[in-house]
Order: C-alpha cells, then sequence, then structure tokens
C-alpha cells in the first residue's frame, strides 16, 4: 500500500464517519415554545447547582419576553459557567442562538433566548440590583 492509497483511505473513513454525524446532526430539534425554554432554562439551572432561582411571569406586563428568570452561582466562575452550559443546552435542544451580555466579567450574565430573560449573578451584585423587586407583582409593596 502506498502512502497516497493510505491517504485516500484514511479520506473515505473520516467521510463515512463524518456523513453518520451529520445525519445524528440532522436530527429534529424540540419545538421552541416559551413553556419550553422555561423548562429547559430551569433544568439547566437546576443541573449546574444555581441558587435562589426565580422565575417571574412577564407576560401582559412587557412585550420584551414571556418570561424572566433570576439565579445565582457563588464565584464569578460559576456565573460564567452556568451561563455558558445554558447557552450550549438550548441551542443542542432547540437550535436557537441567544445573545449572551457580560460573561467576561461573570458578575452579571444576561441571557435573552427571545421568550425567556435569564440573569445570572454573583449574590453582591444580585442584591445591588435587587431585579426580583421591579418584577415580581407586590415585592416592592412588601418591602
Amino acid at each position: 500500500m502506498t502512502k497516497e492509497d493510505n491517504v485516500l483511505s484514511f479520506s473515505a473513513d473520516a467521510v463515512q464517519t463524518a456523513d453518520g454525524a451529520a445525519a445524528v446532526m440532522a436530527a429534529p430539534k424540540t419545538q421552541a415554545t416559551s413553556d419550553g425554554i422555561l423548562e429547559a432554562v430551569l433544568s439547566s439551572l437546576n443541573d449546574d447547582k444555581a441558587e435562589d432561582v426565580v422565575q417571574i411571569d412577564l407576560r401582559g406586563k412587557t412585550a420584551m419576553g414571556d418570561y424572566m428568570v433570576i439565579c445565582s452561582g457563588r464565584s464569578s466562575r460559576q456565573v460564567a459557567a452556568i451561563s455558558e452550559k445554558l447557552v450550549e443546552r438550548l441551542k443542542a435542544k432547540f437550535g436557537i442562538s441567544t445573545r449572551v451580555e457580560g460573561k467576561d466579567t461573570g458578575d452579571w450574565v444576561l441571557i435573552d433566548t427571545g421568550d425567556v430573560i435569564v440573569h445570572v449573578f454573583r449574590p453582591e451584585v444580585r442584591e445591588f440590583y435587587q431585579l426580583e423587586k421591579m418584577w415580581q407583582p407586590g415585592a416592592a409593596a412588601t418591602n
């Protein structure tokens, strides 16, 4: 077997493997509804040990989305990791691209899926901004 034959057989094997991978990748994605995205977000946050997860229903309050989810990570590293895994899981499950802001610093990461807006904070930053008070019904009246 010549060197050229060896290269050609290796290339043919790679093409067959790529074709098999393409078939797997071409599998239909789950339909992306706001409730489905919310369920996937909450599941991902739970899997990654996000803390103090709060879900806020925005329907009828604003046109920017149907739900807002606010949670905390214990450190900048965990905040970035939670955000990164969430984006990967949403892409894999629904095939949607999300807009992400703040991942580089890891203090506050905003993930916008269109229907669900996710805020992942370090606890100190979350306490400073207090987004829940702005959006939860009756939260401002009780404090």
